[in-house]
């Protein structure tokens, strides 16, 4: 009894990066990709789902690893690597940051619309929901963010499962969800789109390291090692779980049904409650709308919390005179409510090439962030806390993956 309780107090002292980590990945990933993949491929690509959850796996476990040992974010080891690799992250960063927010923001704002019915205020659904999300972070910071998370993702989490398996009971519109599927242009670049979040983008690791260390200060708790990746694992298992639920929804209610999704934010949203409400019942339509816009108001937070949180974390160790990290902090939210806005009304209702655009972004340059997450916890790194030997050669074949599917996505573009 005394070692439950034990466990049940590191714990509660510890959660939190963990479904902060779910909490984002679910977001566009799962909610928008994984379900576009059903809706379109059956199970066709439920491979490619799986192998990147799988060989993507030890970099955001790296991230959380290098914090817990060394005491400090995984971008100050970029540093110790190369002044130049810190100053390409922060570029990378820098301008990667307004698509991925809009990215999220323009399906987050669709959802908006579909519960308040405001789609006749435009451009103006996105301004008040940027602006609420920067408020909450600039004065909640990442105490709000772990309240927040915890709630609607114990929400979605339960919505979704209960869906899977009454659509399971259900069965199918199609009888074969297992097409074979043709790899032309098309297909190739939406694999590489679906892959390039899936389960979340590899750069956006870091904020494991940098959630891990907060969370470490608010809660005065300095957590074992194997506590941490346990921790981890509790995010990123049911993340997976998660994305596996999705597509099944997408295949089982829409693959084989000639409906697609629209490219509409607001209509999308409406799309995406149907395909519950089908299965749980016409009755849940407002609680699942809830339930859905506060997941994705979540994510969107998360993801201003952590590019604010990453680029803060590295123009501060770039500068020769050190300026206050908060300081930082908020003027990047400021900057993300305003670049997020434009990004918005440049692209106007293109859902989907907005998202496509941000995870290819994202896939493209995986490979270096997973190279340098593996050489810290593999190179002057304790040797009592490094990776087992399955971990190390798990890394070294998601990179070989990685690289392979960049040289793919520039060869489709180039030819």
């Amino acid at each position: 009894m005394k070692r439950v309780n034990h466990k049940i107090h590191w714990l509660k002292k510890t959660l939190g990066p963990g479904i902060l980590f779910a909490s984002t990945a679910i977001g566009v990933s799962h909610l928008v990709q994984s379900t576009r993949a059903g809706a379109r491929y059956g199970f066709g690509l439920l491979i490619f789902i799986i192998i990147a959850n799988l060989f993507k796996y030890p970099f955001f476990e790296f991230a959380s690893r290098y914090s817990n040992v060394k005491k400090v974010s995984i971008i100050e080891g970029y540093k110790t690597l190369s002044i130049w690799i810190l100053w390409s992250y922060l570029i990378i960063t820098i301008l990667s940051m307004f698509f991925i927010t809009s990215a999220v923001g323009a399906v987050t704002a669709g959802f908006l619309q579909n519960l308040f019915n405001t789609e006749n205020l435009k451009i103006y659904n996105h301004i008040i929901l940027f602006s609420i999300c920067g408020s909450i972070l600039i004065f909640g910071q990442y105490k709000s963010l772990d309240s927040i998370i915890k709630l609607i993702g114990f929400t979605l989490l339960v919505t979704t499962i209960i869906s899977f398996v009454l659509i399971l009971f259900k069965g199918p519109i199609e009888s074969n969800l297992f097409p074979k599927i043709t790899y032309n242009d098309s297909n190739i670049l939406f694999i590489i789109a679906l892959m390039g979040w899936m389960p979340t983008a590899v750069d956006l690791s870091s904020w494991n390291s940098l959630w891990t260390l907060e969370r470490m200060k608010l809660s005065n708790y300095s957590p074992k090692l194997s506590e941490t990746v346990f921790e981890f694992n509790l995010g990123y298992i049911s993340s997976a779980i998660l994305s596996i639920c999705f597509i099944t929804l997408g295949a089982y209610l829409m693959y084989g049904s000639d409906s697609e999704f629209s490219n509409n934010s607001a209509l999308f949203a409406n799309q995406v409650i149907q395909l519950y409400t089908a299965s749980i019942g016409s009755w849940s339509y407002y609680i699942i709308a809830i339930s859905s816009f506060s997941i994705m108001f979540g994510t969107c937070i998360a993801v201003f919390d952590g590019y604010a949180r990453s680029a803060s974390e590295s123009i501060r160790l770039v500068q020769q005179k050190g300026v206050e990290n908060n300081k930082i902090y908020k003027i990047i939210i400021g900057l993300l409510v305003f670049g997020s806005t434009l990004i918005i009304y440049l692209f106007g209702s293109k859902l989907k090439q907005l998202v496509d655009l941000a995870t290819t972004i994202s896939f493209l340059i995986a490979p270096f962030v997973a190279i340098a997450n593996y050489t810290l916890v593999t190179k002057n790194f304790d040797k009592k806390a490094r990776p087992k030997r399955w971990l190390q050669i798990l890394a070294i074949t998601g990179i070989v993956y990685l690289i392979g599917f960049c040289l793919l996505f520039i060869y489709f573009k180039a030819f």
